[in-house]
């Protein structure tokens, strides 16, 4: 059975707080459960007034305490902004409170703005070569006590918490398989050298203690509705979400429209479906299609899908919608 994960950015929705956002995410995790999902992930995302998971940890732990088996973590921790410590005691506890449970994707953007990211203290002078050596402290950390260890993650230490590399980009790729880890490519946003990552994490792959051969995962946004044209009206939240990004407007995730045209320029509308070319919108049997087409091009591990959809109701029934086409030939 091919395995489909969730990645929920705990939206906050156009005309909700964040209160029921959190709530919503829990729900979510809840379905995802039921209906055999293989992961949830929470992203690490600062200063977003449609995106509640800030505190990814936090968040993380909320949504354990309301599931018994399916796996949660971070797709991802933003490394840059942190200590290698904080974030090994941060997730040691995790896998403390949920045992055998818990992932720990890293990447090495900062997950909002250059003035939010000073304010997170994060050294923005730092040599390209701190992110794979915080990496490797990081899994020291987690791993087994040395004799000679001055500093400890307590919790966190023989933990073993596993880690994941994500990226949208050839540096990553070549990190992820430097250090013999799994990887998750970031296709849902950034969709342009998804093919020739996978291929160099492939080629360039390294056996490690945590992982014998190379694993891909890759980001996917899906609405599923009815039919095509509910479907559609749905993944306008999405591409508004999109424009405000480029406009550098900060909203809360919006209510879809009919029209999009009274909404974007051509070049915007452009620059949208270029970045959302790889999302799935649809009927159950459109969706289908699509994604079968995406598996095989790209002959990924595992999908991790993004369910950017306003209405949590309509959110939660394509979450079941699209669980029954895992346990279908794809």
């Amino acid at each position: 059975m091919f395995p489909f994960s969730l990645l929920d950015l705990a939206p906050i929705a156009d005309g909700h707080t964040i209160t029921e956002a959190l709530e919503n995410t829990q729900r979510m995790a809840v379905k995802a459960e039921q209906c055999g999902y293989h992961r949830v992930w929470l992203a690490e995302h600062h200063a977003m007034r449609g995106v509640a998971s800030s505190a990814t940890a936090v968040v993380i732990a909320n949504i354990g305490a309301v599931t018994k088996k399916i796996r949660i973590g971070a797709g991802g921790i933003m490394l840059p902004n942190h200590s290698p410590l904080v974030i090994a005691e941060q997730f040691g506890t995790l896998e403390a409170l949920f045992p055998d449970r818990i992932d720990l994707g890293l990447g090495r953007a900062p997950g909002t703005d250059m003035q939010t990211a000073r304010a997170l203290r994060r050294n923005l002078n730092s040599n390209v070569d701190d992110y794979p050596r915080d990496i490797q402290e990081l899994q020291r950390l987690l791993g087994a006590t040395q004799a000679e260890q001055q500093v400890f993650a307590i919790p966190g230490a023989n933990s073993n918490v596993p880690l994941w590399m994500l990226g949208s980009s050839l540096y990553s790729a070549q990190l992820a398989a430097q250090l013999g880890l799994p990887y998750t490519f970031a296709s849902h946003f950034a969709p342009d050298q998804l093919h020739a990552a996978i291929e160099l994490y492939r080629s360039q792959f390294k056996p490690s203690a945590q992982l014998q051969k190379p694993y891909v995962m890759a980001g996917v946004m899906a609405v599923v509705a009815d039919t095509d044209q509910e479907a559609e009206y749905l993944f306008t939240s999405v591409q508004q979400q999109f424009i405000n990004l480029i406009r550098g407007v900060n909203k809360p995730f919006a209510q879809p429209v009919d029209d999009m045209q009274a909404y974007w320029t051509p070049a915007e509308k452009a620059m949208i479906e270029h970045t959302l070319q790889f999302s799935v919108v649809g009927s159950e049997k459109s969706t289908k299609h699509q994604l079968e087409i995406f598996i095989d091009h790209t002959q990924v591990d595992e999908l991790i899908l993004s369910l950017p959809i306003h209405d949590i109701e309509a959110r939660l029934k394509a979450l079941q919608s699209i669980s029954t086409l895992r346990t279908q030939e794809t």
